[in-house]
Formats: C-alpha cells, sequence, structure tokens
C-alpha cells in the first residue's frame, strides 16, 4: 500500500535491516514469524515494528504474525528494488573499484553501468565487466543510458564541481563519498556517506559505552 503520510527518516533507516533480516529467515526456510520473534532478532521492540509497518498497511494478522516471504516482497517494493535503478560511478579509484566489483548490488537492482575517471591510464580499462570512460563524457553517457543515480567516489572539491555538472542531466540521486555536503536542487536527491563521521560515532559509543547502553 502507498504511504498516507510523511514517513520519518528513523523509520526508511530500519527498512533495508528489516529487508535484510527477512532474507536471512527465507534462506533458512522459515515461512511466518511473528512480532514478537521478530524483535528479537532486530533488537527493535515488536511494538517499533508494527508501528513502522502499519505506516505501510501493517502486513501482519492476529495469530498468525508475518508471511516473511509476502512481507520480504513488499519492503522491497516499499524500498523501489523490485526494479532496477541505472548507476553510473565517478572516480576509479579504490572505492570505485570496490563499488564496481560488489555483485549484491546487481541482485538488489542496483545495476552499475560505467565507471569514470580523469586518469587517462584507467579510461578504456574494465573493471569486473565494467568499462572506465573520460570524465567529459559523464553528461553525455547519463541522457543517453537513462541513469538514475551517480556514485561520487572523488575527492571533496571535485565532488562539489561535478554536482552542479550533474544538475539538469536527468538524474534522481546523488551517493555522495565524499567528505563534503552537496548542494543540489531538492528533486536530486542526496544520500551521504561520510565514513570519517561514522567512525566517530563509535568512537564515541566506545568512549561512552556505560551511558550509550544505559
Amino acid at each position: 500500500m502507498m504511504e498516507q503520510k510523511p514517513i520519518s527518516q528513523a523509520i526508511i533507516k530500519r527498512l533495508p535491516r528489516y529487508y535484510r533480516y527477512l532474507g536471512e529467515l527465507i534462506a533458512q526456510g522459515v515461512e511466518r514469524i511473528s512480532s514478537n520473534e521478530f524483535s528479537k532478532l532486530m533488537g527493535v521492540t515488536a511494538s517499533q515494528i508494527r508501528q513502522d509497518l502499519n505506516n505501510f498497511g501493517g502486513f501482519g494478522q492476529q495469530g498468525y504474525g508475518y508471511n516473511v516471504k509476502n512481507l520480504y516482497m513488499e519492503i522491497g517494493k516499499i524500498l523501489g528494488i523490485d526494479r532496477v535503478h541505472n548507476i553510473v560511478v565517478i572516480g576509479a579509484g579504490n572505492f570505485g573499484r570496490a563499488l564496481a566489483g560488489y555483485s549484491d548490488f546487481e541482485r538488489r537492482g542496483f545495476r552499475i553501468k560505467a565507471l569514470f575517471d580523469r586518469d587517462p591510464k584507467k579510461v578504456g580499462t574494465d573493471i569486473n565487466g565494467i568499462e572506465v570512460y573520460p570524465i567529459d563524457q559523464v553528461q553525455d553517457y547519463i541522457r543517453k543510458n537513462n541513469i538514475e543515480i551517480v556514485a561520487l567516489t572523488v575527492p571533496k572539491d571535485a565532488a562539489i564541481a561535478l554536482a552542479q555538472t550533474l544538475v539538469g542531466t536527468g538524474i534522481k540521486g546523488i551517493w555522495n563519498f565524499a567528505h563534503t555536503d552537496l548542494r543540489v536542487p531538492k528533486d536530486i536527491i542526496v544520500e551521504n556517506v561520510h565514513l570519517s563521521e561514522s567512525l566517530m560515532r563509535l568512537s564515541y559509543n566506545i568512549v561512552h559505552r556505560d551511558k550509550v547502553l544505559k
């Protein structure tokens, strides 16, 4: 079912975890699960699970719980991974190469079509079956190949400049690995992946473990 009201970012962040755990349950042959059983796996209260899923229609039955396969498919639809999303990666360095070599993206509907780089030594090479093109061809490639998402694995200054060149190409989202916040029109969604910030959060939780666990 379609959402009837705005969904909080906290709920959206939990959906991929639900999807992952449900996939593991399917692999184990589990056909149905109660919210209480699911809560023990997820580390989230049963009430929170029910509230989260009720935002999209609920999907459970009183006294029966959730059909694991059906719920997995429904959350996949909610996340939009029941269809293909074409991606290009800008930056064929170590991180860009790692993204190109991650096979699980394809299984989730995220298809990396091409990589782009400024280094002439990398242009024309092949990474996991994906060709590296010169950076000055990226706008034309996006327009001609129905590219929805651009992953930026370049330094900060380059990311800022590139983000502006991507405006108007028709992309819907930027997966930003550069250590900077990008300013683009509201119709382009930016998902920032700041690794150092994640590491600092981990550091905080280690240093303040007693407070965090209470």
